[in-house]
């Protein structure tokens, strides 16, 4: 089923993302732990797309298998940054020849090496040059996007960013995820603004929990988050205790998801990390809420 249709329900729910393996050796200790998370049966899962080539594949064996074995409605990642519109008609093509009804289209990161490139030669650059080409395919997917809370780190302003996110959304995307944070005032601030500019889709917000005190430094290099004291003062009490962290970093991320639920969003997306544990803690926590 298309998330877009998934999205109308009213009924509070959980999604959760996962990501494929690096390598072919660790495929089956993945694909186990995204099946234990299958399991829970959530709304949809996310797969993240991976780069150069090889683990791309696993992103459609994941997705795949996740929707034909266990029903549970799959999101395929797909990013363009610094591939050629041959590359990404090729992984349009694979993705509607795996039964795939749900895209995320993302830029990606800036491989390694390739920060000072010249970027104008690159037939992507943006995002929306893929939505457009996903759009313009032939192929009748649903097309999904990121946002972000705060700000793009690429971003001048929250101003210019908010405007070309609208221009991402009338490219062709049917709902926004957003990236992780950790106070959710700036969510509801955000979703203020966006309605303002005219942005109607849905917007998933997206929650990390953190669950050992490492993860703190690559959530803030990775989106740039802001961490409030209140989570602050969590990762300085119990981070040199992993299974006081994990506990704690799990009661946190449910909290968010209540204070969410009970302002008027209905769908939540965890940061699984491929950790059944992780998601099952947080859907048991919700258990009465969710009707699970």
């Amino acid at each position: 089923m298309k998330i877009s249709e998934l999205l109308k329900k009213d009924t509070l729910s959980l999604s959760f993302e996962v990501f494929p393996p690096k390598t072919e050796y660790a495929f089956e200790s993945v694909k186990h732990a995204t099946e234990e998370i299958a399991k829970l049966k959530p709304l949809f899962m996310s797969v993240t797309y991976g780069a150069g080539g090889g683990t791309s594949q696993y992103t459609l064996d994941i997705a795949k298998n996740i929707k034909e074995r266990y029903g549970v409605p799959s999101l395929a990642h797909l990013t363009c940054v610094s591939s050629t519109k041959e590359t990404v008609r090729g992984k349009i093509t694979d993705m509607k020849d795996a039964g795939i009804l749900n895209v995320m289209a993302l830029r990606g990161d800036i491989p390694a090496g390739m920060e000072n490139a010249d970027r104008s030669k690159w037939d992507y650059r943006y995002a929306i040059q893929l939505v457009k080409d996903i759009k313009h395919s032939g192929a009748d997917f649903c097309i999904g996007g990121a946002c972000y809370p705060e700000i793009h780190p690429e971003s001048p302003d929250q101003k210019s960013d908010i405007k070309y996110l609208k221009e991402k959304v009338d490219a062709g995307c049917e709902f926004l995820t957003t990236q992780m944070f950790f106070d959710n005032n700036l969510l509801y601030n955000f979703l203020y603004k966006i309605r303002e500019a005219g942005i109607t889709v849905p917007v998933i917000p997206g929650i990390m929990p953190i669950t050992n005190a490492k993860q703190v430094e690559r959530a803030v290099s990775l989106s740039g988050s802001f961490m409030p004291q209140r989570f602050k003062s969590l990762v300085d009490k119990f981070g040199h205790d992993p299974s006081a962290m994990k506990q704690a970093g799990i009661a946190y991320a449910t909290d968010q998801i209540i204070d969410l639920y009970a302002n008027g969003i209905t769908n939540v997306h965890v940061y699984s990390m491929n950790n059944p544990d992780v998601a099952a803690k947080i859907q048991n926590n919700l258990s009465d809420i969710l009707g699970k």
